[in-house]
Parts: structure tokens; sequence; C-alpha cells
């Protein structure tokens, strides 16, 4: 990333998840598409961005129990009607991959932080369309950035275009690349695919 200009959008994702990205316990979101976008499949607008946390429909019960409680840690930083929001944390995507069959999904269990259930229910909503899993470096910001909240951010949706000049913090990789690369050779293992796909 040294050197790059930082894309101004965001991946909205449930502000647990951004939390395990940022704490190392995963580097993998599996998306199909907000509901606004109902008429499309999910597809990768930037191979950079921001990772936008999502508060209001994190549900408990889809979360493996160690993941529970920080859930509840994250609703510490959300109210209704809040005029900003906080990022702390900065995504580049190195994988891009479909997954079609319950059979390759049931391979990525113990790779994420969501019960069985979770990734099914993912993987059956808009049937035809493919599940993206999406394998990303993560970077944290070392001091966070604050974006004036916007009506365009609101809504179930899964990227927004940020509106507003934000400050260019330092920003740390979460894991080292050695870290990075074997979690990602182990995770494209369990599915098979060995080579770099994006």
């Amino acid at each position: 990333m040294d050197g790059q200009q930082r894309q101004m959008i965001a991946l909205k994702e449930w502000a647990v998840s951004v939390k395990a990205l940022r704490e190392g316990e995963q580097i993998l979101v599996l998306r199909k598409g907000g509901i606004v976008e109902e008429t499309r499949d999910f597809r990768l607008l930037s191979n950079s961005f921001y990772l936008m946390p999502a508060y209001e429909h994190q549900r408990r019960e889809l979360l493996k129990e160690p993941y529970r409680n920080g859930m509840e840690e994250t609703l510490t930083e959300w109210s209704p009607g809040m005029e900003r929001i906080k990022l702390d944390a900065y995504a580049e995507v190195t994988d891009d991959i479909e997954i079609n069959d319950q059979e390759t999904l049931d391979k990525l269990r113990d790779c994420h932080i969501w019960t069985d259930t979770f990734a099914e229910e993912r993987l059956k909503w808009k049937r035809k369309k493919p599940l993206h899993l999406l394998l990303m470096k993560i970077f944290k910001l070392d001091e966070p950035v604050y974006a004036p909240m916007r009506d365009a951010y609101n809504g179930c949706k899964s990227w927004v275009r940020l509106e507003d000049r934000l400050a260019e913090t330092a920003m740390t990789p979460v894991l080292t690349t050695e870290k990075y690369e074997a979690e990602r050779s182990r995770i494209l293992s369990l599915i098979d695919l060995k080579q770099k796909l994006y």
C-alpha cells in the first residue's frame, strides 16, 4: 500500500466482522450484495477500500460462541442517528473467488467467525448468483478517521462512495506478509485452489 492513493470507497460489513479482520482472526468475507442491490450480483468495485462497520443487522446467534461478546463490544460505538462513523481498517483484496456449492463452503468453516447457518443463508440467498469469497490483506489505521454520516451510506448495501475527504493517516498491516500468505495458502488449499486469482 505504500505510495498508493487510497480509494474513497468503503465496503459495508458487520462491525463484529470488521473487528475480527482488524484483530487478525480472519482474512475473509463472504458477500452476495445488499438488499438494495437486489437486481444485481455482488461486484468488486475496487481491489482496495475502507471497511465501514455496519451495526443494525448484526445477529448474535449467527456468530460462533467465542465471537458473540465481540458483537456487544461493537455496539458501544453505535447509536441511532449518529452523525459520524469511525473508520479504522483498510483492505486490499488478493483473491475474489466464486462459490456455488455447499461442499466448498463447508470446507471454510474453521476460517471465519460465522456459524454454518449464517454461511448457508448467504449461499442460498439469490440462489442463482455465486457467493463471493474475498481474501484480503487488512491494514489497521494508526489513528482512526471519522466520516460524516450521509444518507447515501444508509441501507443494506455493499458499497458506499465516501463523500468527504478523509485524513491520510498511516496504517500498519495486521498480519506480516509471511503470516498472511500462510493463511491465504491454507484457505486456497482447503478449496483446492493454488493460484493467485486476482
